[in-house]
């Protein structure tokens, strides 16, 4: 368990007969701050009626100097009165340390809810103890991996923030800028390709982008220097009415889809006409439609030929890439960056 950052993880249990039940934990928790813990979450609970909050909920323990990322689980159960089974996950951190959390929130919410679904499975089929402490380490193992993603961020920020005239002076021998929109269905690896062009990094865990992440890269192209300013768009359905107006201004698009999963190739011509709509007083944009994940497809030749034919449809460049290894993402965004370069001279 991570000790910097979260200091146990509880799972209370409201139980008919003797309340709430702290049935089971990870760290070094002790006992009277186990009950403590789990009366004030499950008090919480009950003090607005059964009613169960869907989204995450931060409490604090000023006694003992924590905060609790809490998870309320509830299941059908018609052995218990009124048929409803209750029960709170509280991830323990250092008041401290809560800017993380309070920042990153939003993040937390898939992890959580896998684990409250697999612990209201286990309340249901009445597993041993050990099938709980299982599921909380895994669950432990996924959360530390979040924070350390999100630790390296802060650092990234924190040294790009040192060095302040260093940015003015790289903004000043910025002779190109260019802006590249990247867009495709949630989960096909936009955030993932972008993170490794610019940091030779590769994310391991999906984190959805909410509406719009802004990145950049600035290399030397012959005499001059380019900066790709790259806007990874939200592909979440909620966020379409919003991504629009993140179309104005664009040089070039990425229209990505998951090459292990041929149906994500469907939507490359939606995203396509959608951008196009929205910049019909623009010259039609240049581009790739990329095949990402190649590593996890050891003959993508039918689905390959598929997305180049539509490639070649929308007039626009195809290649198959891999954020995981690295293959051929560099060379897309270099290629892009060289198109509009020489188009301008």
């Amino acid at each position: 368990m991570e000790a910097k950052l979260i200091k146990g993880i509880l799972y209370t249990e409201l139980d008919e007969e003797v309340g709430p039940n702290p049935f089971v934990w990870l760290g070094e928790i002790p006992q009277t701050s186990r009950l403590h813990i789990g009366v004030k979450t499950i008090t919480v609970l009950s003090g607005e009626s059964g009613l169960v909050p869907e989204s995450l909920v931060i409490l604090p323990f000023p006694s003992l100097k924590l905060k609790g990322l809490i998870k309320y689980v509830k299941w059908n159960e018609e052995a218990r009165r009124g048929g409803i089974g209750q029960g709170a996950i509280t991830l323990l951190f250092k008041e401290s340390d809560d800017v993380i959390f309070y920042k990153y929130l939003n993040y937390f919410d898939s992890p959580f809810e896998e684990v409250a679904d697999k612990i209201a499975t286990l309340q249901k089929a009445k597993t041993p103890r050990e099938n709980y402490i299982d599921v909380l380490t895994q669950f432990s193992v996924i959360i530390n991996q979040f924070l350390n993603e999100f630790k390296n961020n802060e650092i990234a920020e924190e040294s790009a923030k040192a060095f302040p005239d260093q940015e003015i002076k790289d903004a000043n021998l910025i002779n190109y800028k260019f802006k590249i929109i990247i867009c495709g269905d949630p989960s096909v690896g936009k955030s993932s390709l972008i993170l490794r062009f610019t940091n030779n990094a590769f994310r391991r865990h999906y984190i959805p982008t909410l509406g719009v992440h802004v990145s950049d890269k600035i290399f030397q192209i012959k005499d001059s220097y380019v900066q790709l300013v790259l806007w990874d768009i939200a592909g979440q359905q909620k966020f379409q009415t919003m991504r629009q107006q993140f179309y104005l201004g664009s040089d070039s698009l990425f229209l990505i889809f998951d090459l292990s999963k041929p149906n994500s190739l469907e939507s490359v011509s939606n995203w396509y006409l959608d951008i196009q709509n929205q910049l019909k007083d623009r010259p039609v944009l240049t581009g790739f439609v990329i095949g990402n994940k190649k590593d996890l497809v050891h003959d993508p030749a039918g689905i390959g030929e598929k997305g180049s034919d539509l490639a070649r449809y929308l007039n626009l460049e195809y290649i198959e890439t891999s954020a995981l290894t690295g293959e051929n993402v560099e060379n897309a965004f270099y290629t892009i960056a060289e198109t509009l370069y020489n188009a301008l001279q």
